[in-house]
């Protein structure tokens, strides 16, 4: 699976040498990661980025990119647990994040499209909750209107829209992000995965078999990698999926980025990438690890686009990580409390194209020594106020606890001479400890089933061909090779004989 953005020549950066001393190390080339280093290598900082496979690997090279204020129910669910003044600060902050971003691409001549945004619902209750929206985005001070039929190829029940937002290609963003950071003196490294960090100024970070210091850490890695603070327990690792499509007309498609509000859910928005204009629809996601097949989540989504536009033909299928704060909000700031030597910022439940900038704004004012904005503080990763997602908090961690418990008395196959066939994996018992066994390319591996971060049974993800933790979303390559999510390390090999 590649990602319509990733189908392409990429540049290449060369991996760190041992030895090297920055002002700051960011971690991470997405979206937050390289706006960070720009605007602390601008502000004269000796900035390097360290990459683990690739500019873009991560979730900003597999979004569906849509720049918008209006982002699904987002705003009336923060609404249920904040304040009108912190819902008004995340807007804000969304608000400073797009535009930042909208007006460097076009000082550096990166395309935009602009369109409408769409909250969309298929169902009296969607309807209910696309009401709600438009009344939270009403009252934060966004120039929605409410619309009984938005336009859509299919039945809906109602809609809230926004105009002008922006759509781009997000890859188009980084490669040229990436330019500009080299252009002020920074510099990205690629193939250099961040394995720990330790001191207290400066830092030493550990990269595979480097080690490189820093005055100052920037964790901008989907979550955070590092386990001090406890993000990976107050964040929900959400798997989702993107197939973009050749239609037969393609002008006749709807010019708007639509979401659903109520399921199933779905996100479509076009794209002119390569010159020709794509379908692209999302949806169908699950918590990482915990689907009974991610092949049908995307046989799901193709059905599903092909019904309602006739004659679509995929040419594009991938899938992202995102996650959700337990009180909705982003978390940006310090990586644990009464200590800004490493900073980190998660949680942008898939809308990280503003959110992300905004935390860079944040961060890289924390590093200067600027002013930080006063929009910053109510999405601060510690402050007063952040229990109100303590109910949902409670309620995940239990999830994940019952179903580490269940996951090592779950009855396995014993291991045998039986191999899975291509493209399959499954866990067995090897001397009644769990080993993750699969064939890829025609090679059979057996690796420790037990994910490298917290002891979560991994299990097969037969879309991707990776091995996911249903705990806290850590995946790794078949070979065990760590691909994402808090763990740092691989999956140790096992030989035919006996589990390492």
């Amino acid at each position: 699976m590649r990602s319509l953005w990733l189908d392409r020549p990429l540049p290449s950066h060369p991996p760190v040498e041992g030895g090297r001393s920055f002002d700051v190390v960011v971690v991470g080339a997405g979206i937050t990661g390289l706006t960070t280093a720009l605007l602390l290598a601008r502000g004269g900082a000796r900035v390097a980025v360290l990459e683990a496979r690739h500019v873009g690997a991560g979730t900003t090279g597999n979004t569906t990119a849509k720049v918008s204020l209006l982002q699904g129910t987002k705003l009336s669910r923060i609404s249920r647990r904040h304040t009108a003044g912190t819902v008004g600060s995340y807007v804000t902050a969304n608000v400073e994040g797009q535009q930042w971003l909208l007006r460097w691409c076009a000082d550096h001549d990166v395309p935009v499209e602009r369109r409408p945004a769409v909250t969309y619902a298929t169902t009296p209750e969607g309807r209910d909750d696309v009401v709600a929206e438009f009344e939270a985005a009403r009252a934060a001070g966004l120039p929605v209107e409410f619309l009984d039929d938005p336009g859509l190829p299919f039945p809906t029940t109602g809609a809230v829209r926004l105009a002008d937002q922006a759509q781009l290609d997000p890859l188009d963003v980084l490669l040229a992000l990436a330019e500009d950071v080299a252009a002020h003196g920074g510099v990205v490294f690629e193939g250099s995965r961040v394995t720990g960090v330790s001191g207290h100024g400066p830092y030493r970070l550990q990269v595979e078999h480097a080690e490189v210091t820093a005055d100052r850490v920037v964790l901008a890695t989907g979550v955070p990698i590092l386990d001090r603070g406890g993000f990976f327990a107050r964040l929900k690792p959400l798997r989702s999926y993107a197939i973009a499509f050749d239609v037969p007309e393609p002008d006749a498609l709807p010019e708007v980025m639509a979401l659903s509000a109520d399921r199933p859910r779905r996100s479509l928005r076009t794209s002119s990438t390569g010159g020709t204009t794509r379908l692209l629809v999302g949806g169908a996601g699950h918590v990482t690890g915990r689907a009974e097949s991610e092949s049908a989540s995307l046989a799901e989504l193709e059905e599903w686009t092909v019904h309602h536009f006739p004659g679509a033909r995929v040419t594009h299928a991938w899938s992202a990580q995102d996650y959700r704060c337990s009180d909705d909000l982003p978390a940006i700031g310090a990586l644990h409390p009464g200590a800004d030597g490493i900073l980190a910022a998660t949680g942008y439940d898939k809308w990280g194209m503003a959110t992300g900038v905004a935390a860079a704004l944040t961060l890289s004012a924390t590093v200067l020594g600027g002013e930080v904005p006063e929009w910053a503080y109510p999405l601060r990763s510690f402050r007063p106020g952040r229990a109100s997602g303590a109910d949902r908090l409670l309620r995940n961690n239990a999830t994940v606890a019952a179903r580490l418990v269940s996951d090592w008395a779950k009855p396995r196959v014993h291991s045998s001479g039986v191999v899975p066939p291509e493209g399959m994996g499954r866990v067995e018992l090897d001397d009644g400890r769990p080993v993750a066994v699969s064939t890829v390319g025609g090679t059979t591996t057996r690796v420790s089933a037990v994910c490298s971060h917290l002891g979560g049974i991994v299990t097969w993800n037969d879309a991707e061909q990776s091995w996911d933790c249903p705990l806290h979303g850590s995946r790794f390559c078949a070979d065990g090779t760590v691909l994402e999510g808090p763990a740092t390390e691989p999956l140790p090999g096992v030989d035919e004989d006996q589990v390492d």
